[in-house]
């Protein structure tokens, strides 16, 4: 309990020991409606760290302010220690001070927000943040990206079209597994698409719990398999979050703890898979985890071989096919040729989008936008473009 001495003034007090008594009254005043806090608040504010001459008139007028605000919560007040405390000492220091109890008011200052340090563990699920501070830069970030027929850029920006079918890991590392499982794209035909995808976050204690989200062709879910839409309940959780984009048809997952953003979209019936990851993150494996197709890329055994795929179809098919694809794409790179095979081969007008969309996330995801095009890089773009020159040969021959 505050005694109040009548017989003691201000300055008979050491400095600190007002300090404390000041302290005491911003305590939560016993009936709620009291407002005697905010007027101890408002006094604190006006009078400390003054570095002015008349500090005897800021501190007259600070008093009178205060003295104004105790009679405007008086009503509410009545019997409550703290409000006549300050009540007295009001008194005593106006007297102390020489003031008038007529005369200029203090307008009370703004307190500033009450800054409140973060959570080192949550600072700690901040990739970027983490990374920043210890090398003094941002991190370095790749993009993989997987769609149609399906086409296949690597994280070292190599580009492949493979023939795989069922399940190949994509990733497969410390901290994320993802593996795509390709089926045929037609009853009628050796092309093969990603039908289903699987992601798993494997346990980060200090981040996130572990979560898998699944989708496949049909059913684009908007959160993880355990229905939940974030990291879960540590203190981490919202650094992993999934968000619908449009309903049904594109999904994105934000994985800020390990620097990682994971697009899926559904176009026609096929899935696509477009991933910017930090660098460091993407090297965090094992040698017996070698084989991720984001990292290596296809095996040479699973590279595009497919003229019986298209040598059956005409050349209107093809410049049919490139005026379609011209649309969306009008730089005719690798995903425009991708854009093209698929096309011929499948017959399906919307996967169109499926390499515009591809182009679109590369151009979001890829840390040198100067290499956002490929043209003719490693063997791929010369076999592609051979295939479809072989399609034309093969039906000149036809026709004679």
């Amino acid at each position: 309990m505050f005694i109040y001495c009548t017989e003691k003034t201000s300055e008979d007090f050491p400095p600190d020991i007002i300090t404390i008594i000041w302290t005491f009254f911003t305590l939560p005043p016993v009936h709620a409606q009291c407002k005697i806090v905010k007027c101890n608040a408002e006094y604190l504010s006006a009078t400390q760290n003054l570095r002015v001459s008349n500090k005897n008139a800021v501190y007259c007028n600070a008093l009178r302010s205060y003295s104004q605000c105790t009679r405007n919560t008086a009503r509410t007040c009545r019997g409550d220690l703290v409000y006549h405390s300050a009540v007295h000492i009001i008194e005593d220091l106006m007297i102390q001070h020489n003031c008038s109890k007529e005369g200029q008011t203090t307008p009370p200052r703004r307190q500033p927000p009450q800054q409140l340090p973060e959570n080192p563990a949550k600072q700690a699920c901040d990739y970027e943040r983490v990374f920043r501070e210890k090398h003094g830069k941002i991190p370095k970030y790749l993009h993989c990206g997987v769609f149609g027929d399906p086409h296949l850029r690597t994280l070292s920006g190599d580009f492949q079209t493979c023939r795989v079918n069922g399940s190949w890991p994509l990733l497969d590392n410390d901290y994320l597994f993802i593996q795509a499982t390709a089926s045929p794209f037609t009853s009628m035909s050796n092309a093969t698409v990603m039908s289903k995808l699987t992601i798993i976050f494997k346990n980060m204690k200090q981040c996130i719990e572990p979560k898998v989200y699944q989708a496949e062709v049909g059913n684009l879910p908007a959160a993880f398999d355990d229905g939940s839409v974030n990291g879960g309940r540590r203190v981490g959780g919202k650094s992993l979050t999934v968000h619908e984009r449009e309903p049904g048809s594109y999904i994105e997952i934000q994985a800020s703890y390990i620097g990682t953003t994971i697009r899926v979209r559904q176009l026609a019936n096929q899935l696509s898979f477009s991933l910017r990851i930090a660098e460091e993150i993407s090297q965090a494996f094992l040698e017996e985890q070698d084989l991720q197709l984001c990292v290596g890329g296809c095996p040479a055994s699973q590279w595009l071989s497919r003229t019986k795929d298209i040598g059956h179809l005409g050349p209107k098919s093809w410049e049919t096919a490139k005026s379609l694809c011209r649309e969306k794409l009008p730089v005719e790179d690798v995903y425009f040729q991708s854009c093209v095979f698929d096309l011929v081969v499948s017959g399906d007008a919307n996967l169109t989008s499926a390499a515009y969309h591809a182009l679109e996330d590369a151009r979001d995801f890829h840390p040198e936008p100067g290499t956002l095009h490929i043209f003719s890089r490693g063997v791929e773009a010369p076999r592609l473009l051979g295939l479809l020159l072989l399609l034309c040969a093969v039906t000149a021959l036809q026709s004679l």
